[in-house]
């Protein structure tokens, strides 16, 4: 049993499975002995708990909750409830004897057995009918043996007599020698022993109701999380089986853009290698010829005479002229840089697997409500932007009717624009933003009159209940339908710009992409110089004992070199004066 004392206890279901007794110790899984409770109602042996405690705490070997332990055996109280249903069912496993004919009753048969309380005995079932029946038994208490009581139980310790009362206040049994010495506020609280003992029966179960429906409870929430775990096992398999499946989806999908991708980074390499080559062909063709015109002028003008010259020498200028004047590609017809788009075909690839929305999107188109009502668009985080819906008027465009809605609210997005123009940057994009805000502006104005107006007769319909023309509905259908055009080529105008706008951000993050690495590389630039001055800072402390030692030995053995050694000293020392500044 010592070595098992310290073992680990298995878990939960373990100790479901094992069907443990309840008077046998989950530590050493004998019969308790001075069982002793700990604050999370769980029982174990005093020698089973001996030595555990630390700090005046003691932690629960089932469930690890720690306990207040008090005194220096360092263990918790004794569980008297436990050791009474210990000692119960210790004598209940004796083999009892008669008082009366001495007839010995065997551990099956304790239920035939009687014991009475009046004169603390034992007595089978035979003589209890022919002895304890006579008249002057009449007033001993019979009950059942396992329903004995005992000594301790029907005396008072203090004053030898039997328990009467009991005291609801101190809850505890009372002879008449403590009921006398009790206050008088304190004998309102008591009771006899039959009413408390009635009183007690009701409360026990009350508590044992609660318990139970406890023990309900706990047992459904354990089916529960049981289920659960099996579910969350279910689940983790099949995320795993679709991560694995979509895994390796985009694998073939990055796989078969990657083929494309290669193969178009190899056409692009060899169209402009062959134009490049091309060029430089017609380019090494012209220099010959222009170094032989070159030298042709030099020896002309040293050969020729002045009657020469002005017979030749325009001849030659103009023969040059023409030279000069030829199409020659100098500079290169297209740049060197190979793009393929790598990262916008990738991500292209990916949006059908990922369901990915694009990057950037507009506001789609709603279904109306109702005639002159106001319908809602739900935007992404729980916003929602108001506008009248007619259902009458259609989309001008699939391309508006079909794509996303915005990211950012309305007013966000103004707030932004407003915040870069004041920044006084003029990019093209900045042109673009002042433009836009423009004519953004004019149409919200016209939406906003025929919403006014749409409003102003909705009302007249259904408060004031007028009539109204239909020439006014026809008008502000058509006012709508001319907006909804307007609206539709200012959404073209706008998307067209999105090439431009693309290539200047790919090369506005491929700068910044570029700083932030020269930053990050700058600190660890730093970081590592620092680091090489503390070792350098480290040895040097460390060698300077020994160099002055050194000193010292050389200065006794060598007197004559005490002088020149000085300077060696003021060097140690301003070493070691170097080394202080560093450390601060």
């Amino acid at each position: 049993m010592a070595g098992s004392i310290f073992s680990p206890l298995g878990s939960c279901s373990e100790l479901e499975k094992a069907n443990c007794h309840p008077l046998v110790c989950l530590l050493c899984h004998e019969p308790y002995q001075h069982p002793c409770l700990l604050d999370c109602y769980h029982n174990f042996c005093a020698s089973c708990l001996r030595g555990r405690a630390s700090d005046g705490r003691l932690r629960c070997p089932l469930c690890g909750h720690p306990s207040v332990v008090r005194g220096g055996t360092g263990l918790p109280p004794v569980d008297r409830l436990l050791q009474f249903l210990v000692d119960s069912s210790a004598d209940s496993e004796e083999d009892v004897q008669c008082a009366n004919c001495d007839r010995r009753c065997a551990k099956a048969e304790l239920d035939t057995m009687y014991f009475c309380n009046t004169c603390g005995q034992p007595l089978c079932t035979p003589c209890r009918e022919e002895t304890h029946h006579a008249r002057m038994f009449a007033r001993h208490e019979i009950v059942s043996l396992s329903k004995r009581t005992k000594d301790i139980h029907k005396k008072c310790p203090l004053h030898e007599e039997p328990y009467i009362m009991f005291s609801t206040e101190k809850k505890s049994m009372l002879c008449i020698n403590c009921f006398r010495d009790m206050q008088g506020e304190s004998r309102a609280h008591c009771i006899d022993i039959e009413t408390a003992y009635m009183q007690g029966c009701q409360r026990l179960d009350q508590a044992v109701m609660a318990v139970k429906e406890l023990q309900t409870s706990t047992r459904e929430a354990i089916v529960l999380l049981k289920a659960m775990i099996e579910e969350v096992r279910n689940s983790a398999s099949e995320e795993e089986a679709a991560i694995n499946s979509l895994f390796g989806r985009m694998q073939e999908q990055l796989s078969e853009r990657k083929k494309t991708l290669l193969k178009a980074v190899q056409s692009q390499h060899e169209e402009k290698e062959k134009a490049f080559k091309e060029q430089l062909a017609h380019l090494a063709s012209l220099l010959p010829t222009l170094q032989v015109h070159l030298v042709t002028c030099s020896a002309f003008l040293s050969s020729a005479n002045k009657a020469e010259f002005l017979d030749l020498g325009y001849q030659l200028m103009e023969r040059l002229q023409r030279i000069v004047k030829l199409p020659h590609r100098l500079r290169p017809a297209q740049t060197s840089k190979i793009n393929s788009e790598y990262r916008a075909e990738f991500a292209r690839c990916l949006e059908p697997l990922l369901m990915l929305s694009p990057r950037r999107s507009v506001v789609g188109s709603a279904g109306g409500i109702g005639p002159g009502i106001a319908g809602t668009n739900m935007l992404p985080g729980g916003q929602c932007s108001k506008t009248l819906m007619v259902p009458s008027c259609p989309p001008s465009s699939d391309k508006m009717s079909t794509s996303p809605m915005v990211r950012k609210p309305t007013m966000h997005r103004y707030i932004s624009t407003k915040v870069l123009l004041a920044e006084g940057h003029e990019t093209p994009f900045a042109e673009h933003c002042r433009n836009y805000e423009n004519t953004y502006r004019m149409l919200q104005m016209e939406i906003q009159g025929l919403k006014d107006q749409v409003q102003e007769l909705h009302r007249d319909l259904t408060k004031h209940h007028s009539l109204i023309k239909s020439e006014i509905m026809s008008e502000i259908l058509q006012k709508s339908l001319q907006m909804d055009v307007q609206i539709a080529a200012h959404y073209s105008a706008v998307e067209m710009m999105r090439s431009v706008f693309e290539e200047v951000w790919e090369e506005t993050y491929q700068r910044v992409a570029n700083e932030q690495e020269i930053y990050e590389a700058q600190l660890h630039d730093l970081l590592q110089l620092r680091q090489e001055n503390s070792c350098l800072s480290t040895i040097t402390k460390q060698i300077v004992p020994y160099v002055r030692s050194i000193a010292k030995v050389k200065e006794r053995l060598e007197p004559r070199l005490q002088e020149p050694r000085e300077p060696k000293e003021e060097q140690a020392q301003m070493l070691l004066k170097i080394c202080d500044n560093s450390e601060a």
